[in-house]
């Protein structure tokens, strides 16, 4: 019978942005499955290695700026000399800024347009060739609902999450004869320090507490008025790395609370 854990003992896992929120929760759940796993962040980095410290599993960290190509070439040197390649990557680092569309900085565009699509081609491009030799890799990304819908003034975001769901449906294609897959996980509002500050924008602007801000932002768009946690996606994270999910190419597997079923 297949299983729907997957066994990752000997296999290394790189997660960007998991120093903290969405990409620290997978982390930990790469790790609870044998995988040694490879940080990448800014920020503090010691609440991630105290974290992780119970798995007992081999822990990496590197700092790379992934809007600069020349920074993820050093990070996949780092993990070729120390872990001998990558075979599973989650591509999670992520950032956001909202303006309506004629008055969205050109920077903010591009900056965004960097770390949120172009790093995501930056590192599967590198990490396929590893995966390729050893006919067995995972390329996880984490998109979002706003790879499928949209939502006013977030035009370099959406943007860009379509533009990884079109490169995940390539990178299945071009590799559907073999043992990797690529798939998306799009999840709905999940309480990390992004969304966080889109509550306390709400909460300024119309004069409400930190609860009723949150209750607020979801109710806008998520109906079953809860988060999506990180431990839901860890978990998502871990089925599409098992064995049960092998014929799971080029999907988006939407966790949204019902988002985008209205």
């Amino acid at each position: 019978m297949m299983g729907f854990t997957p066994a990752l003992q000997g296999k290394t896992a790189l997660v960007t942005g998991s120093t903290s929120g969405i990409g620290l929760g997978i982390v930990e759940a790469l790790a609870a499955c044998g995988a040694n796993v490879i940080l990448n962040g800014f920020g503090d980095t010691a609440p991630a290695f105290t974290a992780l410290a119970r798995s007992g599993a081999r822990v990496g960290f590197h700092g790379a700026d992934l809007s600069k190509p020349e920074a993820i070439l050093d990070l996949f040197a780092y993990a070729d000399s120390e872990f001998s390649g990558i075979d599973v990557l989650v591509n999670n680092a992520g950032i956001q800024h909202v303006a309506m569309v004629d008055e969205f900085p050109p920077d903010r565009w591009d900056a965004i347009l960097a770390l949120n699509l172009t790093a995501v081609f930056h590192t599967t491009r590198l990490a396929l060739p590893h995966m390729k030799a050893r006919n067995w890799g995972r390329i996880i990304n984490i998109a979002s609902v706003h790879g499928q819908v949209a939502s006013v003034g977030k035009a370099a975001y959406v943007a860009a999450k379509h533009g990884v769901l079109g490169l995940t449906k390539v990178t299945a294609l071009e590799t559907a004869r073999l043992g990797v897959t690529c798939n998306a996980i799009c999840p709905g509002w999940v309480l990390t320090p992004l969304v966080q500050e889109q509550v306390e924008a709400r909460a300024s602007r119309d004069q409400l507490d930190e609860t009723d801000a949150r209750d607020a932002l979801l109710a806008e768009k998520q109906p079953s008025g809860d988060f999506v946690t990180t431990e839901q996606l860890g978990a998502a994270v871990m089925f599409l790395c098992s064995d049960a999910a092998s014929q799971m190419r080029g999907s988006a597997w939407t966790i949204d609370g019902g988002w985008t079923s209205q």
